[in-house]
């Protein structure tokens, strides 16, 4: 019998039938679709430099006004998926987002979740659901599925952050749209004051019913605190990374992505276990280097890169004196829903 396992083996006429019938033959594509062991991934391990995203995203400032371009962003985008699909692993959005003194970018909703690590500058803020969240260096503000948010600049210097949504897999999944909405009425934001204190939350006797995201904004000054006291506190851990959670139910702080703060102790390098979902890493303070199978990327202070899914990472504080700090993103929660999460033990040492 003739061997017909590719696609152009088979008989132009027979292909004709199929597409005719919107049909497609499985077997030419079977193992693309399922790689024996382990996934191939299209998302490459890259890195975005702050250095020379910064001059461009100011550039844009002078370009495009905020009327014009109601966010103005640059993508950071990854090869492996193609530049044109905007995204940097299979399920994470990045953007640097550039907000000028006096501007507001307009109210609207989304289906998408959306967080903003806080790059540069003071004076922004974003209102989420009524509520007035302050913008500084290192913090994480939410703007969960659903919640109007709207962004504002009463300060004298440029702002950026970095935007972390999960367009990607909701775009994929045919559920993404927006809706335009009229500026909000603001309440002073509390909700990082209220749950400031592990282990201690609001009587529900007392107060209203909790909120589906009871928490929107997670000041870098606490996260930054609770790594030392960890560091202090257990001197022989070597992992000190800390996840944003809902501080209600103790889950994650959205439902698609996992975000958390790490720390490396001073001229410390730490293996991560392989692991399914694909990372990114973003360095808030100090230098570091992240090791991506056989690519190195040499991280200065607001620099980004992403790692694939069971890749071998390696974390290591180019200083000896001093701790690094990064802000890291990952697919966690929306692979252990859906029940393909692995992770297969400590990765490999570099050679």
């Amino acid at each position: 019998m003739t061997d017909l396992a590719r696609l152009e083996d088979l008989p132009p006429d027979y292909r004709n039938a199929l597409t005719a019938q919107n049909l497609v033959p499985l077997w030419p594509s079977l193992r693309a679709l399922l790689p024996e062991g382990t996934p191939r991934p299209n998302t490459r391990a890259t890195h975005w430099s702050y250095a020379a995203i910064r001059p461009l995203l100011l550039r844009a400032g002078e370009l495009t006004p905020i009327e014009k371009a109601e966010r103005r962003v640059l993508v950071l985008a990854n090869p492996g998926h193609g530049l044109e699909k905007m995204q940097a692993s299979a399920a994470i959005y990045l953007g640097m987002q550039l907000l000028l003194p006096g501007e507001w970018a307009p109210a609207h909703r989304h289906t998408p979740n959306a967080v903003r690590m806080v790059v540069e500058g003071e004076g922004a803020w974003t209102t989420v659901d009524g509520e007035k969240c302050s913008m500084r260096r290192g913090d994480l503000v939410l703007t969960p599925s659903g919640l109007w948010h709207e962004h504002g600049h009463d300060g004298t210097q440029p702002v950026i952050w970095l935007d972390v949504l999960d367009l990607p897999i909701v775009y994929y999944l045919e559920a993404s749209y927006h809706v335009n909405g009229s500026r909000q009425s603001q309440r002073p934001g509390r909700s990082d004051g209220v749950y400031a204190h592990g282990g201690l939350l609001p009587t529900e006797v007392f107060s209203r019913p909790g909120q589906a995201y009871p928490m929107l904004r997670y000041p870098w000054e606490q996260a930054r605190a609770a790594l030392l006291e960890l560091a202090d506190a257990q001197p022989q851990q070597s992992a000190l990374q800390l996840t944003y959670s809902n501080p209600e139910t103790g889950g994650d702080a959205l439902n698609i992505l996992g975000f958390y703060a790490l720390m490396l102790r001073p001229g410390q390098t730490l293996q991560l276990p392989l692991r399914s979902p694909a990372m990114v890493f973003h360095l808030i303070e100090g230098g570091a280097t992240v090791q991506v199978a056989d690519q190195q990327f040499r991280l200065a202070e607001s620099d980004t890169c992403c790692a694939p899914g069971f890749s071998a990472v390696t974390l290591s504080n180019n200083a000896s004196d001093t701790p690094a700090f990064l802000f890291m993103a990952d697919e966690t929660p929306l692979h252990r829903k859906l029940g393909v999460f692995e992770m297969r033990g400590p990765a490999p040492a570099s050679a």
